[in-house]
C-alpha cells in the first residue's frame, strides 16, 4: 500500500498508525540514543534519557520491539543481562530523526524566544480586556 494518496481511509490509518509509534516523545529518544550510540543496556538508556520513568521507557521498548524497530538481547549470565539495539527497519529511521534532532538543536533558542513574545502579547491583551463580574443578586 502506498501512503501518498492521503484521501483514503486506509492510507490515514495506517499513517496514525506509525506516527503515533514513532512520532512520541519517547520512542523518538529511545530510537535516536540507539541510533548514537548502539546497542545499550537499559539502565544506559534510562541514564541518557532524561525524564523518562522505568515504566515509561519499559513499555516504550516494549512497543518498538513489538513493531519491530527494536531487538532485546537477554544474555544467559548472572546476574541477566539484557540489551536493546535498533533493527534494520530500525536503522531506516536514523536519518528522519537525526534530522529532527539537528533541527530541534538549532531553532530552539528561536522557539523559546518565539515563545516568551508570544506569551507577553497574549499577557497584554488579556490585561488590556476588561474582566466581567458576575454579581450575585441577594
Amino acid at each position: 500500500m502506498s501512503l501518498h494518496d492521503t484521501s483514503k481511509s486506509a492510507n490515514c490509518h495506517a499513517m496514525s498508525d506509525v506516527l503515533n509509534r514513532i512520532g512520541d516523545k519517547w520512542s523518538v529518544m529511545v530510537v535516536g540514543m540507539l541510533g548514537r550510540n548502539g546497542t545499550l543496556r537499559f539502565n544506559e538508556l534510562k541514564r541518557m534519557i532524561n525524564g523518562v520513568s522505568q515504566r515509561m521507557l519499559t513499555l516504550t521498548l516494549r512497543n518498538l520491539e513489538r513493531d519491530g524497530l527494536v531487538t532485546r538481547t537477554i544474555y544467559p549470565e548472572v546476574p541477566p543481562r539484557v540489551e536493546y539495539g535498533l533493527t534494520e527497519m530500525g536503522r531506516t529511521l536514523d536519518g528522519p530523526i537525526g534530522k529532527l534532532w539537528d533541527w530541534s538543536a538549532e531553532h530552539h533558542t528561536a522557539i523559546i524566544e518565539a515563545r516568551a513574545v508570544y506569551d507577553a502579547r497574549e499577557s497584554a491583551v488579556a490585561a488590556a480586556t476588561p474582566r466581567k463580574v458576575a454579581y450575585a443578586q441577594g
